[in-house]
């Protein structure tokens, strides 16, 4: 699986981590001072990279957590059907379909960038 394990403490603003066994965006990183008798603990507001589900996970920052290794990969698009794209990838020259993001205007011969992460897209 292309993740990898990381501490709490490395984690920051805009990096990636595993909530609920979603890879999500951080968009607050805090923490905590330490009790009497304990550790510092972080508190982590994130999106879902794919799904956009706001999660959050509080976790002492010595603790370890998984972080998703997730690719930019350029494509470009093949053809334009409703909301959805055919996309070839630049790199495999694999061809797929995917979503087109709201507000997001694409036509054929444009090249995007997209992420990647064990199957799942997304259009950036």
């Amino acid at each position: 699986m292309p993740k990898e394990q990381k501490q709490v403490r490395e984690l920051q603003e805009g990096s990636y981590v595993m909530m609920d066994d979603s890879p999500c965006k951080i968009n607050a990183y805090s923490t905590a001072k330490p009790g009497k008798h304990g550790s510092a603990k972080a508190r982590i507001e994130g999106r879902g990279v794919f799904d956009s589900k706001k999660r959050s996970l509080s976790q002492p920052v010595d603790a370890k957590v998984w972080v998703p290794i997730i690719e930019r990969k350029q494509g470009q698009i093949v053809s334009v059907t409703d909301n959805d794209a055919q996309i070839m990838d630049l790199e495999t020259y694999q061809t797929f379909t995917m979503r087109i993001p709201e507000d997001e205007e694409l036509s054929p011969d444009d090249e995007i960038e997209y992420l990647d992460y064990e199957g799942q897209r997304k259009i950036i």
